[in-house]
């Protein structure tokens, strides 16, 4: 079988990995879960990934093209190292939290796409010189194994991890909108006046003052909105926990609502610009206010709560 056709094999059979991953969900295992234990493996599984990532380039960077034997010894420790990967993070189970779980998952279909993309490369590139393309696939994988390091340990830093992920949407929607009000009322005021109607016909890309009356309610909310997520993430990070099945569950719903926040601010700035139509306006701020609503509920009434008064 010769060179292209086994690393036709490979793309498939990583494809095939890839599709368990996303599709598939961890079990919770017969053996209690030792932290320490996946953690170790996971970081081990990734390096052995990036090596066989560099030794897969490298193979296939200048002539002569490595035997039939070669190339299938190297396929073969390509797939066992991204098999061993997929395995470890089956470890993790749904217990230890969801959003932990999403980032772990996350971080290992990086990996696998981007070997994926490197074997692509390989393929599409004359057998035996390497390509710039071949370069970047290669430090792309490089770069997906590394994240392991970063990763959070537990489902609170998961959680702390993920609000401040959405307080940084959140901050650079309330810039962009505050940039624009500052503006001049008609940012269009160069343009010249239409001949026929003695005025410039652009109404409807400025604001008009009843526009502007309710903006200001608006960019309210939206500032609202950031004040909320910087205090719920300070509270998560000084009583967030993740020692008890409670508390880990408590974590993943002030997760996911506030998930919630960064689109539905999205969906509310938009309706913002001009032209505007005052009732999409209304009816998202009304969306991200029981958002809002939501969040400040489930902080309060779990078991972080009492750090919210403080």
């Amino acid at each position: 079988m010769e060179a292209r056709e086994l690393l036709q094999e490979l793309c498939g059979s990583l494809r095939a990995v890839l599709a368990r991953v996303r599709e598939g969900e961890p079990g919770e295992g017969r053996e209690p879960f030792e932290p320490p234990r996946f953690w170790d493996a996971l970081g081990q599984a990734f390096k052995e990934t990036s090596q066989e990532a560099t030794k897969l380039s490298l193979a296939f960077s200048r002539p002569p093209l490595p035997s039939a034997e070669n190339c299938r010894k190297l396929s073969e420790d390509v797939q066992n190292a991204i098999l061993a990967v997929a395995t470890v993070y089956y470890w993790l189970p749904k217990g230890q939290g969801t959003t932990l779980r999403k980032m772990v998952r996350d971080a290992t279909t990086e990996v696998l796409e981007g070997m994926i993309q490197l074997t692509e490369t390989i393929l599409i590139s004359p057998l035996g010189s390497s390509s710039q393309e071949q370069l970047i696939s290669t430090g792309g994988v490089w770069e997906a194994c590394e994240q392991v390091s970063s990763l959070p340990r537990d489902n609170q830093a998961a959680v702390v991890s993920a609000l401040s992920a959405f307080l940084g949407v959140v901050k650079d929607a309330v810039e962009e909108m505050e940039n624009a009000l500052v503006e001049e009322q008609d940012p269009y005021s160069d343009i010249i006046e239409d001949e026929e109607l003695g005025f410039r016909g652009n109404r409807d890309t400025y604001w008009s003052e009843a526009d502007r009356k309710l903006l200001g309610s608006c960019m309210g909310l939206m500032k609202a909105s950031k004040a909320c997520l910087k205090k719920v993430l300070s509270v998560v990070k000084a009583y967030g926990k993740a020692d008890s099945p409670e508390q880990i569950a408590q974590l993943d719903d002030l997760a996911d609502i506030a998930n919630e926040i960064s689109p539905s601010i999205d969906e509310l700035a938009l309706s913002m610009y001009p032209p505007m139509n005052h009732l999409a306006v209304r009816l998202n701020a009304a969306k991200l206010a029981s958002v809002l609503k939501k969040v400040l509920e489930i902080t309060k009434h779990n078991a972080i709560g009492r750090g919210w008064q403080e």
